[in-house]
């Protein structure tokens, strides 16, 4: 599965939020790509082979949350 976190006004570093997501993740997910543009940035997340969805999304907002970035997260997944 691959979601692409797009972050519009993101109140901290992205690099913060990468860091987060891998340690999260460890061996069930990595940051695969990263980019910014006019008050925009987004990381791209890719789940590993096996991983349950739901359980993989929940994960991942939680760490959002944990962040306090989630307000300002739109994910769009595809598999």
């Amino acid at each position: 599965m691959f979601v692409e976190i797009v972050f519009a006004g993101l109140p901290v570093n992205r690099d913060e939020v990468e860091e987060a997501l891998e340690a999260a993740f460890e061996l069930d997910g990595e940051v695969t790509g990263a980019g910014s543009g006019m008050d925009r940035c987004h990381l791209d997340l890719e789940i590993a082979e096996g991983s349950h969805p739901a359980a993989a999304l929940e994960r991942l907002r939680a760490v959002l949350s944990e962040l306090g970035v989630a307000y300002c997260a739109t994910l769009n997944v595809s598999e």
